[in-house]
């Protein structure tokens, strides 16, 4: 599926749009199409190469046929139903679909929003596109939450989110013998697709104890697909004699240097968790593996919301989400947020913040095609259902509290700007830094390349008096990387409500 071209190569769109959709990941993909079937006129924007985000994370189109990955995803029926539409209504000229577009920031305006975005599907060519609308929904998903051990920058070492990316979009494998570590059901796919594809993954190593669940009954019981697919990773698991440690963590990495300091990691350590997440005295394991894979679960990705300047609510698993109401309505007229970015729970969850969310913009916009109150109801108890479930989830799997414990003071916690835990607890302790912005202003922990994403969790979690309070990102006017040329471009771009090319 090709986006319309005009002659230069860029999306055509000749009419003013109704709604500009960030993120074509499931909830992105699931509001547009229920926008499009209302009638609205939609520009639809992601970074990727093709439609379904990280859930759905394919090999380019004209790379399918090589790169066959269909095995490793779930629920491509509704995927390839929603690129059905999608294709459809962009042979209309009703959508625009902008990929390989990297939004780099948003702002108000008197009669909608401002959208900057810049053009790289032509390599090494990059132009900038501006969009208007009155509406905008941004479903930007999340990232992996990384907390840092000795090692944790070693080659090999990588997040779980990483490594299920390699192999979706190009069908990687990144090693041989992996061990994977962290909390949360996340952790399970990934193993079983490794495994799928000829890895040996020699350990599961979850903080948790699965008897955290059975002080949350009612989410299960009324999620009843979770059941089924919890069993079958772990009959996969059991297929392929992967060993699953519960309330074990990962605590070190060595490489295969002289020192154990450098070099591809060679060695992974883990031991026993306490109720607190301390490692046990006498429980640690050297584990011989060339790739590591961690995940703590996502943090909502916020950089386009928060210079909007909408409201923030505690997500309940130590991050910050968009503040919704049962609309998906910010508290910016106008302003949507769907999926991870109000929360993460999951691709069903976000299918259905999506539809909603898009009912919403109908709604709001008074356009005629509306669905109807039944179906409505019924996205909204889904919605209802699954937010419990990730409630449940955050509650069972949560970040454990004493995990510092494995830190040394050398352990490097800001790898871009290579700064330690003991640089980051002196702050603390003899300035004192109170979070994370402060530490940033007093060691440069989250000023480099990745701006905080990586550490900015961690630095937070070493900082903050009271670890009760969630992380909050920093605002940022630039989202992503963009060169000077296309800052100046997108300056000089006439703000009409088409995508615009430089002046």
């Amino acid at each position: 599926m090709t986006e319309p071209r005009d002659p230069d190569g860029h999306a055509a769109m000749h009419e003013p749009l109704d709604l500009v959709v960030v993120g074509a990941g499931p909830a992105g993909m699931a509001a547009a199409a229920t926008a499009l079937d209302g009638g609205l006129r939609v520009a639809l924007v992601d970074a990727g190469s093709a439609p379904g985000g990280q859930f759905w994370r394919h090999p380019p189109d004209d790379a399918r046929d090589a790169l066959p990955t269909d095995d490793l995803h779930h629920d491509l029926r509704t995927y390839r139903a929603l690129r059905t539409t999608l294709a459809a209504h962009e042979r209309t000229g009703r959508l625009a679909l902008l990929l390989d577009h990297h939004v780099w920031t948003t702002a108000r305006a008197a009669d909608g929003f401002t959208v900057h975005a810049v053009d790289r599907s032509r390599p090494p060519e990059e132009r900038a596109v501006v969009l208007r609308a009155p509406a905008l929904l941004v479903a930007t998903g999340a990232y992996d939450r990384q907390l840092p051990f000795p090692g944790w920058d070693l080659p090999g070492v990588l997040t779980a989110g990483g490594l299920q990316s390699l192999l979706k979009g190009g069908g990687v494998v990144a090693g041989r013998r992996v061990v994977l570590g962290g909390t949360g059901p996340f952790l399970l796919p990934v193993a079983a697709a490794l495994a799928a594809r000829g890895a040996e993954v020699v350990a599961v190593c979850e903080a948790a104890a699965p008897s955290a669940w059975l002080s949350h009954p009612a989410p299960l019981l009324r999620n009843p697909a979770k059941w089924a697919e919890a069993a079958g990773y772990a009959s996969t698991l059991a297929r392929y004699r992967i060993p699953f440690r519960t309330r074990t963590g990962i605590v070190g990495a060595e490489g295969d240097g002289r020192d154990g300091r450098d070099g591809r990691v060679a060695v992974v350590r883990t031991a026993s968790l306490d109720a607190d997440g301390a490692p046990i005295p006498g429980t640690e394991w050297r584990i011989e593996a060339d790739t590591v894979g961690v995940g703590w679960g996502f943090v909502p990705q916020l950089d386009l919301l928060l210079p909007l300047g909408c409201d923030l609510a505690d997500a309940g698993d130590g991050t910050t989400a968009a503040a919704v109401d049962t609309g998906q309505r910010t508290t910016v007229p106008g302003l949507y947020a769907a999926g991870e970015t109000s929360g993460v729970g999951g691709a069903a969850l976000a299918l259905s913040e999506g539809r909603v969310a898009a009912v919403s913009v109908l709604t709001d916009l008074s356009a005629p095609g509306r669905p109807g109150a039944r179906a409505l109801a019924a996205e909204r108890r889904s919605v209802a259902r699954h937010r419990a479930f990730a409630r449940a989830m955050a509650k069972a799997h949560p970040v454990p509290r004493d995990w510092p414990a494995w830190l040394t003071d050398d352990t490097t916690v800001c790898r871009c700007e290579e700064v330690t835990a003991g640089a980051v607890r002196a702050a603390r302790d003899d300035c004192p830094a109170t979070d994370h912005r402060q530490v940033k202003q007093l060691t440069r922990a989250g000023m480099g390349w990745c701006q905080g994403r990586m550490c900015g969790p961690a630095v937070h979690c070493l900082a903050a008096a009271a670890r009760t309070e969630p992380y909050t990102p920093a605002e940022r006017l630039i989202a992503t990387p963009v060169t000077l040329g296309a800052l100046a471009d997108s300056v000089d771009s006439p703000t009409d409500a088409t995508p615009s090319e430089p002046t």
